[in-house]
């Protein structure tokens, strides 16, 4: 009897033995599943952290696409009822759409009748218009073989300043020799005054602050900032006597010597002003004209 009372001691404490050791096993399991993963449970978590991050890139490219892909033919069906919305047409020009639905510049028909005396132009050939409409449409029939065209001297008609003609004073020898130097003050000062009326794009902003601690760029830079912003559509290296108007138009009342000064510009007379010849009526170093028009287009698209 004794003995079997001993077995039975042996056997609960045998058995109380067994379940501690499975206890702690399985705690150490559990500590080391939730403390200390193994390498091949990090492997694991980082390749499926990689794929979520993967299907969600994708998921926002397939979104921009899309977005992008909508807003292309949405434009795409606009300009398939008017073609006319995606072109440009010059002054004196519109836009007309063809029976085979193709957009095509013509010279405008009609201009309207200005009561307003201000309105009136006085061209490079001293002639009265009534308005800036009736020169460029002067210009587009002579360009286009129109029969309305004037003569063939309106190939190259603009606009010399507003108002009527009138007789302008004589520009002198000494007035003219002093104009460059005048002409590059004039330059760079408008350039100042946008900058510090915070009017001046960004990409010329660099160049006007460099013209401000450096003498040598004082005037180039004026200089280049002026022509390639005079070089409208198309940027074709360039200037002509029209997109000339800006400052001719506005400074004739002003400086009688301007009209002679741009004419000498035009060293070729082509009725185009190149950067060379620019800087050369400037009396600037040739070397020191840098066509940076490019690389300032290229900043100024990367803002928008």
């Amino acid at each position: 009897m004794r003995t079997t009372k001993l077995q039975l001691l042996f056997l609960g404490l045998l058995l109380v033995a067994l379940v501690t050791n499975v206890s702690a096993r399985r705690h150490i399991r559990k500590h080391r599943t939730t403390t200390e993963p193994s390498l091949q449970d990090e492997v694991i978590n980082m390749l499926e952290a990689d794929e979520i991050a993967e299907d969600d890139n994708k998921d926002a490219e397939v979104n921009f696409e899309n977005a992008g892909n909508e807003l292309a033919a949405k434009k795409q069906r606009l300009i398939e009822v008017d073609p006319c919305m995606d072109k440009h047409c010059s002054a004196g020009r519109v836009c007309k759409s063809t029976e085979d639905g193709v957009a095509e510049c013509v010279c405008i028909e009609y201009c309207d009748e200005e009561v307003d005396p201000r309105r009136k132009v006085c061209t490079n050939y001293n002639e009265t218009f009534g308005s800036d409409c009736e020169v460029y449409q002067a210009r587009c029939f002579c360009n286009t073989d129109d029969p309305r065209c004037r003569g063939s001297k309106y190939h190259h008609v603009h606009i010399k300043y507003y108002g009527e003609c009138k007789e302008m004073p004589t520009c002198k020898e000494e007035d003219m020799a002093d104009f460059p130097r005048r002409m590059r003050d004039w330059l760079f000062n408008i350039m100042r005054d946008l900058a510090d009326r915070q009017e001046l794009p960004s990409h010329y902003l660099k160049m006007q602050r460099e013209a401000e601690t450096n003498l040598t760029l004082r005037w180039t830079n004026a200089a280049i900032w002026k022509w390639c912003d005079l070089d409208g559509h198309p940027h074709d290296r360039k200037v002509s006597r029209h997109e000339l108007f800006p400052i001719e138009g506005h400074l004739m009342a002003l400086e009688h010597c301007i009209a002679p000064f741009f004419d000498s510009c035009d060293a070729d007379n082509d009725h185009m002003i190149s950067l060379t010849e620019w800087g050369k009526c400037l009396q600037l170093d040739e070397d020191d004209i840098d066509d940076k028009c490019d690389e300032l287009a290229e900043a100024n698209s990367n803002l928008y």
